[in-house]
């Protein structure tokens, strides 16, 4: 693939992809918000993140496999379609009439759903378009635009249900989806790769996906680095997750309630990320990927605690923007490795596992860790879990086996 072709194929998937990203997280801002304003439950809150986690959890598995054994690119349209087809069911049941908040939740149950056949495809689709000498770099580029997105649904999806209806939201979703899909679907171009033919009975194909996903486990197990990156990944979002959702309680609590301190932590952070994104697409980190990791993990670590010690809010926004910049040194180096060195026939199961890792360790931290929060203070849980995440760089630089995967990259494809 020549050099100007395959950054034209990038750039077209990744405009289409971040179309698609834009209209769906519109919709879960306007889903969210909805639900909490029209129940300010606490329970219901909990019902809602459920929803649009562990579905994502279940399906994961299956996802890894459907994308090792099929057209990557159909099935991340597939999804994408499936995700516009239930907000499009959603608007016309609200045109009718019947606004309820179990429409809403089977709608957020399916686009959890189409999001964990998504993520793994995209991750595993990535490296058939880009060469691999430039992954991190793309890789790098997508945080930044994933971050932008981030930086914008909130305050569009806001001031759009201000003064529209929230089918309005819906169709916004439908639109950007048909736009993102055809983008992919007619001017993305990809290497065919062959199938084998299959002559399975119906009962054996439907033994032979969980003999594939037990062979992708036991790829992992074979395979030490990748084991040690899932393990480490998992800790480390589990430990990140006071940073990542009980922050604005704190801010609330400590500095003030008023709403211009939750949108600035917000801001600041995403566009932190963003600025990380292109950083590491710049630079390209040290030449062994495990360094850069572990430079960002002791940074996460030591500026989660110093969301603690802050004393004023100016400090807290500067850490919390330091702290963007350097989360995605830990993503884009760990996406880099699994992409440069995992056998393609497997990538689509490791993909998924990672998919399962990335999308529940977060909450399962916010589960156990939220409740701590009302017996005490919130300062003291992003101290004790920024210590926890800070020392995971010493297994992280000290494994052997991750040191020799992250120099591998340099010699392989």
């Amino acid at each position: 693939m020549t050099n100007i072709k395959w950054k034209k194929n990038t750039a077209l998937f990744l405009t289409g992809q971040a179309l698609s990203l834009f209209g769906t997280m519109v919709v879960q801002y306007a889903i969210l918000w909805h639900i909490t304003l029209r129940t300010q439950s606490g329970a219901m809150m909990t019902v809602f993140i459920v929803a649009a986690f562990l579905p994502m959890f279940f399906v994961s598995p299956f996802a890894g496999v459907w994308a090792d054994r099929f057209n990557r690119k159909y099935i991340i349209n597939i999804a994408d379609g499936a995700i516009a087809f239930v907000s499009l069911l959603a608007a016309v049941f609200i045109m009718a009439g019947v606004d309820s908040i179990v429409i809403l939740l089977f709608c957020t149950v399916i686009r959890s759903l189409g999001q964990g056949v998504q993520m793994p495809a995209v991750g595993a689709f990535i490296p058939d378009i880009v060469p691999h000498g430039q992954l991190l770099k793309i890789n790098g580029i997508q945080s930044s635009i994933q971050s932008f997105v981030a930086l914008a649904t909130p305050a569009v999806s806001g001031a759009m249900m201000a003064f529209a209806p929230l089918e309005t939201l819906f169709f916004i979703d439908v639109i950007t989806a048909i736009i993102g899909i055809s983008i992919v679907l007619f001017f993305v171009k990809t290497p065919e790769k062959e199938k084998p033919a299959s002559t399975d009975t119906t009962k054996q194909k439907s033994l032979a996906y969980f003999r594939d996903f037990k062979n992708g486990m036991s790829y992992i197990r074979k395979h030490g680095y990748i084991l040690r990156i899932i393990i480490l990944e998992a800790i480390f979002l589990f430990f990140f997750a006071p940073a990542a959702f009980l922050t604005p309680l704190q801010v609330t609590r400590t500095f003030g309630s008023e709403v211009w301190r939750l949108s600035a932590i917000e801001i600041v952070f995403s566009a932190g990320v963003m600025a990380g994104g292109l950083l590491i697409s710049a630079w390209g980190g040290f030449k062994n990927r495990i360094y850069t990791m572990t430079l960002s993990c002791a940074l996460c670590g030591l500026l989660t605690a110093g969301l603690g010690l802050a004393p004023d809010f100016l400090l807290y926004l500067v850490i919390m923007a330091i702290m963007g910049i350097s989360l995605p040194l830990y993503n884009a180096p760990s996406m880099t490795l699994l992409q440069t060195t995992v056998d393609t026939a497997f990538m689509g199961r490791v993909m998924s596992v990672f998919t399962m890792v990335s999308s529940t360790m977060m909450p399962l931290g916010m589960v156990a860790f939220g409740p701590v929060a009302d017996a005490v203070s919130i300062e003291m849980l992003l101290i004790a879990t920024g210590i926890v995440v800070a020392l995971l760089c010493i297994p992280m630089a000290a494994s052997r086996t991750l040191r020799e995967a992250g120099r591998r990259h340099l010699s392989e494809r």
